[in-house]
């Protein structure tokens, strides 16, 4: 077992205490040091660096979201013009979110139509060859064939 230390004087335990209370201070105090302190950052430094676009489309994703970006600030700074402000404003209205729905079930429709008339191609083949199937196992086939 771990040895135990007496103290012969409260004045010895608190010399003990105070050495040790002291030692941790001072770990504390090189901790404190060691850190880095925060970097000031500017505006112009805020800025995000993005990488050069590869393709047109991602170009201009690029460029609409710092146009948002740059609107957001101006909102929150209260210097937006009346024409982003109404922009903001009929993108949350009730009326703009019920035709972007409609949007989104016209597309859905338009590529379930798509795939349906894939689809009746597909079947329309199937049918062809298995009629073609079974002249030639009838004997009605193209005399080319033999």
């Amino acid at each position: 077992m771990g040895s135990v230390k007496c103290y012969r004087s409260m004045n010895e335990l608190s010399k003990f205490q105070a050495k040790h209370n002291n030692n941790l201070v001072n770990i504390k105090r090189e901790e404190a040091v060691r850190m880095k302190k925060a970097k000031v950052v500017t505006s112009s430094e805020s800025s995000r660096k993005m990488r050069p676009a590869l393709s047109p489309e991602v170009r201009e994703n690029q460029l609409v979201s710092l146009a948002v970006d740059l609107a957001e600030k101006q909102l929150r700074d209260g210097t937006a013009s009346s024409q982003v402000i109404t922009h903001y404003l009929k993108l949350g209205s009730t009326k703009e979110r019920i035709e972007k729905e409609i949007l989104e079930k016209q597309k859905e429709l338009i590529e379930a139509k798509t795939q349906s008339l894939q689809s009746a191609q597909r079947i329309e083949e199937l049918y062809k060859n298995a009629l073609d199937a079974m002249r030639n196992y009838s004997g009605q086939g193209d005399p080319d064939d033999y």
